[in-house]
């Protein structure tokens, strides 16, 4: 273990868990998030940050010299309450100079706007969009972390299910499952050094708004995935999350699939955000930019 790692672990269970636990709402959680973030986790330099207008808003990430004609569409995470694409300008520009490309990340809408399945319904135009602008399907490689994990996966098996295919998919530890019926929700409530397993219920109900937490849109561990392309899952031995990661995994290799399931020891969740301070989040970065460079180009027709 890193030395980096014991210490980010210790600030983060000691500092950042207890402020997680007593946040007194959405709107607070979010503006935290949005102050802190770009500050202790800044760009690459001469990263370049595009807006493009698109029916979701959305900004183009690159740094270096991304190749053209093929790109990564990015679902934030921040449990649909918080995170922006300005929030995640720091792991996606080392994921954007290792993998070679340009990320599309769209400023999807969270629960204070509006419920579910306004963020699903806001990462399918995204896909559109792309679409409209001349990328093939094979062409696009989804990713996301946590919540956006889960909606890079909902919006995998919405698009399969319209037969079309992207490249692959990556997902940083995926929460999956909105039903709360993973098993490491309890087994590690105490070793989680982030996430305050007591208030997962509450973010659920503020989201879903009365919704089924089963539906696939919003937990894809219960939705159809026929013929899906490969996916790269990363998650942490000591999340709450890890169930999610784990039962995903085995439900598209059941389908099929090609799944690399990338367990790390330790790590606090999304590791790979803190990739500018975190050897492991550097290095998990560069094993999902070699899986991205594999799968896009075997997706290649020919």
């Amino acid at each position: 273990m890193s030395w980096q790692r014991r210490a980010i672990n210790a600030w983060m269970r000691y500092g950042m868990k207890p402020v997680l636990q007593h946040t007194s709402s959405p709107d607070l959680a979010r503006r935290g998030f949005e102050a802190m973030a770009p500050r202790l986790y800044p760009a690459l330099p001469f990263t370049r940050l595009l807006p493009r207008p698109a029916p979701v808003p959305m900004t183009l990430i690159s740094a270096g010299r991304p190749r053209q004609g093929q790109i990564i569409l990015f679902l934030h995470g921040g449990a649909y309450l918080a995170g922006s694409a300005r929030a995640y300008q720091g792991m996606l520009s080392r994921l954007s100079l290792a993998a070679g490309l340009e990320i599309a990340v769209p400023d999807y809408r969270l629960m204070q706007e509006a419920p579910f399945p306004a963020a699903y319904e806001d990462a399918m135009a995204a896909w559109q969009y792309l679409r409209e602008t001349g990328y093939a399907a094979e062409d696009i490689l989804i990713a996301g972390d946590s919540a956006g994990g889960g909606l890079a996966l909902a919006l995998l098996a919405g698009l399969l299910a319209k037969q079309e295919r992207p490249a692959g998919l990556v997902a940083f530890s995926p929460w999956c499952d909105l039903t709360l019926s993973g098993a490491s929700i309890q087994a590690n409530a105490a070793k989680d050094v982030i996430i305050p397993a007591g208030r997962m219920q509450e973010a659920v109900d503020q989201y879903l708004d009365g919704a089924n937490p089963s539906d696939g849109r919003a937990s894809p561990l219960f939705a159809a995935f026929p013929d899906p392309p490969p996916v790269l899952i990363q998650a942490g031995s000591t999340e709450v999350l890890l169930s999610d990661s784990q039962r995903m995994a085995e439900k598209l290799e059941k389908a099929g699939g090609k799944v690399r399931f990338s367990q790390w020891r330790n790590v606090p969740h999304v590791w790979q955000f803190m990739a500018g301070h975190l050897p492991e989040g550097q290095t998990a970065l560069e094993e999902a930019a070699e899986f991205i460079a594999s799968a896009l180009s075997n997706s290649q027709p020919g």
